[in-house]
């Protein structure tokens, strides 16, 4: 996950997005790159996997400075992350560090949070690039302008105590109008208006629930939905991953009784006086 800021010598200016954004070019002083890896890791509460070595990889140009933070990460029903601070569950070494040219760091984390945690928790890991000092003669002089792209990325951390398992369920599946997402568009290349949203399309909603312990992708499963159109005629449909994943994301469910609503288009209209199933394959 992966969020760009465009930091100006002249002053400061903000421009970020979500998980995929359109980026515009940049006359820039110096090329910047920084890779994370890997972008999820799964600890246990205690023993040998309460720990994850993380690494920052530099492929730009110029020494990379970054820092690290942790949030722990939550979803509403709506799909909606909420993130809050939550640097005391883990130990992390270094917190900072600088990388050289084609270079890397292993940024070791550690959880020291609670060991009897009874259903599974998730966190981001922040590494953000610093930034450095520029030339300020040459921008004062009205010479060429200095421009840093810097980097956030966000690597996914879950903890889950021994032997937890999700526990899937479809609460209900109702044919409905949907609004298939909007792609995420940095407001700078749009003079600060937000895209229009796509039209409506016939869909469902579906409410799902996991009572279990552990977490669950529900893009990591083929979706198969099945129903009758308004014409009477059978209606199947298969939705593979990828088409999954563009719908829904990769859909974060949590544990412990968390419901989420997806919305999903399906091309026709289903009527909604016959059942409408769906059920998970792999």
């Amino acid at each position: 996950m992966m969020r760009r800021k465009k930091h100006f010598s002249w002053g400061a200016r903000i421009a970020s997005g979500g998980i995929a954004m359109l980026v515009g070019l940049l006359c820039m002083t110096a090329a910047w790159a920084m890779r994370v890896s890997p972008m999820v890791s799964e600890l246990t509460t205690s023993g040998a996997g309460s720990a994850a070595r993380i690494e920052v990889g530099n492929v730009g140009s110029a020494a990379l400075p970054f820092e690290t933070r942790i949030t722990r990460m939550d979803v509403d029903a709506d799909g909606k992350i909420v993130e809050t601070p939550a640097d005391d569950d883990f130990l992390v070494f270094p917190p900072q560090g600088l990388v050289p040219v084609n270079g890397r760091q292993v940024v070791r984390v550690q959880w020291i949070g609670d060991p009897s945690i009874d259903v599974s928790r998730a966190y981001y890991l922040w590494v953000r690039q610093l930034p450095v000092a520029t030339d300020a003669k040459a921008a004062e002089g009205g010479g060429a302008v200095s421009v840093q792209v810097l980097y956030t990325m966000k690597a996914l951390i879950v903890v889950a105590p021994p032997g937890a398992e999700p526990k899937v369920e479809v609460v209900s599946v109702t044919p409905a109008m949907v609004t298939p997402p909007a792609p995420e568009i940095d407001p700078s290349l749009t003079g600060g208006q937000a895209a229009p949203p796509p039209p409506a399309e016939p869909g469902v909603e579906i409410v799902v629930a996991n009572s279990g312990k552990r977490y669950a992708l529900m893009s990591g499963a083929t979706w198969v939905l099945e129903g009758t159109d308004k014409s009477g005629q059978p209606f199947r449909r298969e939705y593979n991953s990828d088409e999954v994943s563009k719908t829904v994301g990769v859909g974060y469910l949590a544990p412990g009784g968390a419901r989420r609503t997806f919305k999903v288009p399906t091309g026709v209209e289903l009527d909604p006086a016959k059942p409408v199933s769906l059920r998970f394959a792999r």
